[in-house]
Parts: structure tokens; C-alpha cells; sequence
């Protein structure tokens, strides 16, 4: 059984993102899971807090997640053409400690959905330093990019669009094959 970690840089319940990354749950190929991980527990980056407490029990919990992964999948939403805070805070957190050594090489794919026009590519281009830094495998063969995604969603955050579910399935296959599953 191949496991992909999936992240969803959002902390509102019926986000497109949150949705996109339920949704590539459930197109997986046969042999792959990807596990819902969640950033809502984790604190504001503290360096007083980490000396004085260590890592956070949602962060302590994300590096588990992490290390019993093969890949990573990053569900970015664009605020202000970049990354969201509390996304990039939460990989901030999770390269403390012994996290960093588990991003060292580990495959990620990088997908979003965006109510403009250009489907989160500030976002997922701002992720390109930090995957550097952190020397992940960014997988780069494929690109999912959901533009006006109040159109592909419903007001739960449902995917409802059966061809952005196809041509997300075609996305998540993809990684599959890169983390040889799938």
C-alpha cells in the first residue's frame, strides 16, 4: 500500500481545496490512499513555545503522518497572489526537529483551486523555494490548476465538476505512477 500525505492549506470546512483534496481521495488509484492530514490545531510558530514545550501535539502528529509517507500532496489556495499563513506556518512547524530530514527527497505534487482566474499559479510557484529548501522531490510532470472554481464546487465544498474530477484523477494517477503504484 502506497501512502500519500494530502494537506490542504485552508481551515475553512467547505473550501475548494479542502474539497479538491477529498475529492483526489477518492479517485485514487487502487493501491494508494491518501491521508487527510490537518493543519487546524497547529499553534503560530514560536520559538520560545518549541524550547520551552517542544513541537505541538498537531505538529508532532503531521511529522508521524509525514514520515509514514511515500508523498506529499500540497492543496494550495492563493491569498494575495502567494501562499496562505497558516499553510506555510504549518510546513514551518513541521520541519523542526527530526521533520526536516523527512522532507529530504520526499516526492510532492503541488495542486490548488482558485475563485480567479488563474487557479492558484502564484501560490504554487511560491511553493517551488520552500520545496528547494527543504530538498523535496517536487513532482513537476504533471499541473492541476482550478480557475473560477465556484463553478466545479458545491456550497460545502463538494467537487461537483465531473471533468475537473477527471482531470484530477489523471493528476493523482500520475503522482501514483511517480511513487511507482497506481
Amino acid at each position: 500500500m502506497t501512502t500519500i500525505l494530502g494537506l490542504s492549506g485552508s481551515l475553512r470546512k467547505a473550501s475548494f481545496n479542502a474539497g479538491l483534496l477529498r475529492a483526489a481521495a477518492e479517485v485514487a488509484p487502487e493501491g494508494v490512499t491518501i491521508q487527510i492530514g490537518s493543519l487546524r490545531e497547529v499553534p503560530l510558530y514560536d520559538a520560545d513555545l518549541e524550547a520551552a514545550e517542544g513541537l505541538p501535539p498537531a505538529v508532532a502528529t503531521l511529522q508521524h503522518q509525514l514520515a509514514g509517507a511515500q508523498g506529499l500532496l500540497l492543496v494550495t489556495p492563493e491569498y494575495n497572489n502567494g501562499i496562505p499563513g497558516v499553510f506555510k506556518n504549518a510546513i514551518d512547524w513541521v520541519s523542526r526537529g527530526p521533520g526536516l530530514s523527512m522532507f529530504v527527497g520526499k516526492p510532492v505534487a503541488v495542486l490548488g483551486a482558485s475563485p480567479g482566474g488563474f487557479g492558484t499559479i502564484m501560490a504554487q510557484a511560491h511553493w517551488l523555494p520552500v520545496l528547494r529548501t527543504l530538498k523535496a522531490d517536487l513532482w513537476a510532470d504533471g499541473r492541476m490548476l482550478v480557475s473560477r472554481a465556484q463553478g466545479s464546487f458545491d456550497a460545502e465544498g463538494n467537487l461537483t465538476s465531473e471533468e475537473t474530477r477527471a482531470r484530477l484523477a489523471e493528476f493523482v494517477h500520475g503522482f501514483a505512477r511517480r511513487l511507482g503504484a497506481g
